[in-house]
């Protein structure tokens, strides 16, 4: 997120390098704001349904594009885990009957940290408002695309004995 002025004084911030890093920072020494910039924790699922995997397609997103159920680890998550079982029961509409820890990425591009997890579930599949579209991909012919929550399904689908594929991303 950028800020044009300190959120603590209304003053404009300047450019202050701090550690060899450069950081918005309100120029007040009083004040002494320092916008640090952290990522944002994203919790992703690799949802896992009648044996198939299932990746949506946000509305937002343009056609082609699939990928894993994610979203915000909110201030009211008891846990990650608690957090993904949540994401998948809302955009899903799916109940999780395990949750497994895969590993955490990082998404540069959006100043993310995706905490990823496997996500066995069951039920009906009911979209929520946020997505068009989803795909039922069978683990041995899942492809994987070269970045952050495709890094997850890759892994993934290692641990479970296949050798996954990366695919070619269409140039937007």
């Amino acid at each position: 997120m950028a800020f044009n002025y300190c959120p603590q004084c209304a003053k404009p911030l300047q450019a202050k390098v701090d550690e060899s890093v450069s950081r918005q920072a309100c120029p007040d020494e009083a004040c002494g704001y320092v916008h640090w910039d952290n990522p944002t924790p994203v919790v992703a699922a690799v949802v896992e349904h009648e044996g198939h995997i299932i990746l949506a397609r946000n509305r937002a997103w343009p056609v082609p594009f699939y990928a894993l159920i994610t979203g915000f680890l909110e201030k009211t998550d008891p846990s990650p885990e608690e957090a993904v079982a949540r994401e998948v029961q809302e955009e899903l509409g799916l109940q999780a009957t395990g949750v497994s820890f895969i590993g955490h990425y990082a998404f540069p591009r959006l100043n993310q940290i995706i905490i990823a997890y496997h996500v066995p579930a069951a039920g009906e599949i009911v979209l929520n408002e946020e997505l068009v579209d989803y795909k039922r991909i069978e683990p041995a012919k899942a492809r994987y695309w070269p970045s952050s929550t495709g890094l997850a399904l890759r892994d993934w689908l290692i641990r479970q004995g296949h050798t996954p594929v990366a695919m070619d991303l269409p140039k937007l």
